[in-house]
């Protein structure tokens, strides 16, 4: 014989407690409701240790602000100004010689501050890229042995340059006192070529050749004179 209990409801519970299927009375009896499942907890985001950040991510906290974005710097953006400045100055050095104040205004157009262009002409005159009295040198040994110019000429010269008075004139004072010299041997390459001329056109074109080239006046003449009757060129009759 079938034995019911009345309590089939608590010991129901207790069978489910055991992990074991509950009674279910056949006849009437409270039928426990299932109890609800748990929803899981909703997941804590760090903000502080994560690596991204979205705007629609919400925090309990106040002072918990998106982390501001790295915009390159003003510093940094002037060291990139400076360093590109630099090679670009360093790439007109390889083909053309500077002097401090060339590169100065070189340095001028790539809108640099004062410090950083102050910074880059030492390190170019450390390095030797930058040396005006090399460069004052150079010039001199060029319009001496080359374009036979005088001492003004070759002064004004040094002066367009941006060569400082002081250099240019140290450098001038090791020249040798030689200008009539000097002269003289410039005269004599161009005499020969105006044999065709009357002697007062060749020694006015010959003197104002010398004059061009810095040397004075007296000189000028003087060598023009002498350039001529060492030519022993027979000179045009001038008729008037």
């Amino acid at each position: 014989m079938v034995r019911f209990a009345d309590d089939g409801g608590e010991q129901g519970s207790a069978e489910a407690d055991r992990g074991l299927a509950p009674v279910i009375p056949l006849f009437g009896g409270r039928i426990a409701a299932p109890e609800p499942a748990l929803e899981p907890e909703p997941e804590v985001l760090d903000v502080e240790t994560d690596a991204a950040w979205h705007p629609t991510w919400v925090s309990g906290r106040a002072d918990d602000q998106p982390p501001p974005l790295d915009d390159g710097g003003s510093d940094e953006n002037r060291v990139g100004a400076s360093d590109l400045a630099e090679k670009m100055l360093l790439k007109r050095l390889r083909t053309r010689s500077l002097s401090v104040s060339e590169a100065r205004a070189f340095l001028r157009d790539h809108e640099l501050d004062a410090a950083s262009t102050d910074l880059i002409l030492s390190r170019m005159t450390e390095f030797g890229y930058l040396d005006d009295t090399a460069l004052a040198e150079q010039l001199v040994h060029t319009a001496v042995d080359r374009k036979g110019q005088g001492r003004q000429v070759i002064a004004q010269t040094l002066a367009k340059r941006g060569i400082p008075r002081e250099v240019a004139d140290e450098v001038l004072s090791t020249l040798p006192d030689d200008d009539l010299d000097r002269a003289l041997e410039y005269a004599r390459t161009k005499a020969r070529s105006m044999s065709a001329l009357d002697r007062d056109t060749a020694l006015r074109r010959l003197a104002g050749q010398l004059a061009r080239r810095g040397y004075p006046a007296n000189v000028a003449l003087t060598a023009a004179k002498q350039a001529l009757d060492e030519s022993g060129g027979s000179w045009g009759v001038r008729f008037r």
